[in-house]
C-alpha cells in the first residue's frame, strides 16, 4: 500500500474532533446517541446517550464502535465511560411497543427514555449516528406525552458517527452492554432458554431460527417482524450478527 493510499484511509479510532467543532459553533452540551438491536428478532431496541461538555477530555482509551470490541472490552469500558461523561443513559423500547408503533417510533421512544435519564441536563445538540433523524417527532409531541415540555434538542445526523465521534462510540458501548445483559438474563428463564439468547442476543442466528421453527415465538419476540413460525423451515438471514 502506498503512502498516499495510507493517508486516505480513515482511522477507525474515534476522537472528539467533530464534537469540539460543534462546541465552537455554540453547542455547549453535546449528546452522542446510537442504537442497538434494531435488526433483532427478539428483545428491545436500545438507545444509548453520552453527554459531554468542554470539561470532558479525551474519551477513555479503547472507546470505539461497540461492534468492533469484544464483550469483555465493552464491559470493562462501561464504568470508565460513566466517569468520563457529563451524563449518560440507556433507554429501551420493548417488543410489544415495537409491534404497536413500528420500529422508527420505537427508536424515538427509546431515545426519549435515554434522554430522560440525563435529568436536568439539557443538551444543546444531539449527534445521531446514521443519515436519518428518527429522534425528532414529526408531530412535535413526544411519545412520552411531553406535549407542553421544553423544546426538544436539535439533531445532527452523521454517517459513521460511531467510527468518528467518541461520544457516539461511547453511547453505542453503553447501549450494547446493557441490551446484551438483558438478553442474557432473559435467556436464563425456562421459557426462553431454547432460543439461546445468551449467544445470539435475539438476532437471526441459525440456532435461534431453528428454535423458532420448532416452538414458534414467545412474548419477547417482535410479532410484527417476518420471523419463522413453528413448523416452517426458515431461510437463513445473512448479516444479522449479535
Amino acid at each position: 500500500m502506498s503512502t498516499a493510499t495510507r493517508r486516505r484511509t480513515p482511522s477507525r479510532r474515534p476522537s472528539l474532533r467533530v464534537e469540539r467543532t460543534l462546541q465552537r459553533e455554540g453547542y455547549t452540551v453535546l449528546v452522542g446517541m446510537d442504537e442497538v438491536g434494531r435488526g433483532a428478532l427478539a428483545g428491545p431496541v436500545s438507545v444509548g446517550v453520552v453527554a459531554i461538555d468542554a470539561t470532558c477530555r479525551s474519551a477513555p482509551q479503547g472507546v470505539k464502535d461497540s461492534k468492533l470490541l469484544t464483550p469483555a472490552a465493552r464491559e470493562g469500558l462501561v464504568p470508565r465511560i460513566r466517569r468520563w461523561a457529563h451524563g449518560h443513559g440507556v433507554g429501551h423500547a420493548w417488543p410489544a411497543e415495537i409491534d404497536a408503533t413500528g420500529i422508527m417510533a420505537a427508536l424515538r421512544l427509546a431515545g426519549e427514555r435515554a434522554l430522560a435519564q440525563l435529568g436536568e441536563l439539557r443538551p444543546d445538540l444531539v449527534l445521531l449516528d446514521g443519515n436519518h433523524d428518527w429522534l425528532t417527532d414529526p408531530g412535535r409531541v413526544g411519545l412520552l406525552g411531553l406535549v407542553d415540555g421544553p423544546e426538544p434538542p436539535p439533531v445532527r445526523t452523521m454517517i459513521k458517527a460511531d467510527l468518528r465521534c467518541s461520544s457516539v462510540a461511547a453511547a453505542s458501548v453503553l447501549a450494547k452492554v446493557e441490551r446484551d445483559g438483558l438478553m442474557v438474563e432473559a435467556a436464563r428463564q425456562e421459557e426462553h432458554a431454547p432460543y439461546l439468547w445468551e449467544h445470539n442476543k435475539g438476532y437471526a442466528a441459525p440456532e435461534h431460527q431453528e428454535a423458532l421453527r420448532r416452538l414458534g415465538p414467545c412474548t419477547w419476540h417482535r410479532r410484527s417482524w417476518n420471523i419463522p413460525a413453528a413448523g416452517a423451515l426458515p431461510a437463513r438471514e445473512e448479516g444479522m450478527a449479535p
